[in-house]
């Protein structure tokens, strides 16, 4: 089976989100799918197939096939150049059509991918309490400047964006309680946040939906916390940059490209390193 291991986001040669990639003439089905997502262990593997003048694309986590996933589709990227040669490459998905760009410039690979459009709405008053108190949080820590909210940019995500840095280093929560709130709201993460000015962020992001404590670069939800400024006529300037994973120890780097248009697709990119399996 052609399966590659690669780590997108990454911080020069290190850090970065793990993700599996496999590139074949037909999908194998979903169970095999399920059963790969999970011997690879990773947060997500992407699964690839040529389609028409496109890719057909679905992602597996361990425990659950989610719609959209950043750090994966920027591994598959990566993967498409080092095969097929520097491109930008259209993709079909479940719910939407995007495009990755993959550059293999002999000194390191690269990828940006257009996400699907974005879109964010105020989160219930009850479920923002339930998630603050699975985090052992309060209202006095958030930032009043950015209101918890869902955001979406192919998936849903639930926003808290944290008042202090070192509050946010702290994150903590129980796994399966997480998991059942997660699911029950469909957030497929939770990005707890920090803005350090209006254009550099620090995040981080609990992925009990599938089955992940804690993922290291999530290039969905940053595209989602992108429109979602967008949305409240934060000072941006066209664009973010995102840490995430430093807390964990596995320095991460996204940067997210913000065009004009209500919705349209944020444009999100970073390096790209092999793993060795």
């Amino acid at each position: 089976m052609d399966l590659q291991r690669l780590a997108a986001f990454t911080h020069g040669d290190t850090g970065g989100n793990p993700a599996g990639v496999f590139i074949g003439p037909a999908l194998p089905d979903d169970a095999t799918m399920q059963r790969i997502a999970a011997e690879v262990g990773y947060s997500e593997t992407a699964f690839a197939m040529p389609q028409g003048d496109a890719w057909r694309v679905r992602y597996f986590s361990p425990q659950a096939e989610v719609p959209f996933c950043g750090h994966a589709t920027i591994a598959l990227g990566a993967a498409l150049a080092m095969r097929h040669g520097n491109a930008t490459y259209p993709l079909t998905l479940d719910r939407a059509s995007i495009a990755v760009e993959g550059r293999d410039d002999g000194s390191g690979l690269s990828a940006a991918l257009w996400s699907p459009p974005t879109r964010s709405l105020e989160a219930a008053a009850t479920r923002v309490d339930e998630a603050l108190d699975l985090f052992g949080l309060s209202h006095d820590d958030l930032d009043a400047r950015v209101p918890p909210a869902t955001i979406h940019a192919g998936a849903d995500h639930l926003v808290l964006m944290l008042r202090d840095r070192a509050t946010l280093a702290t994150m903590r929560y129980d796994l399966d309680r997480g998991r059942r709130l997660m699911r029950s709201e469909g957030w497929v993460t939770v990005l707890l946040g920090h803005a350090h000015s209006a254009q550099c962020f620090s995040t981080r992001n609990a992925f009990a939906y599938g089955g992940v404590y804690e993922d290291p670069a999530t290039g969905a939800a940053t595209a989602a916390l992108a429109g979602y400024l967008r949305d409240l006529d934060w000072p941006h300037g066209g664009a973010i940059d995102v840490c995430q994973g430093d807390d964990m120890g596995k320095p991460s780097r996204l940067h997210a490209d913000i065009g004009p248009g209500a919705g349209s697709a944020i444009r999100v990119g970073g390096t790209v390193r092999t793993i060795d399996a």
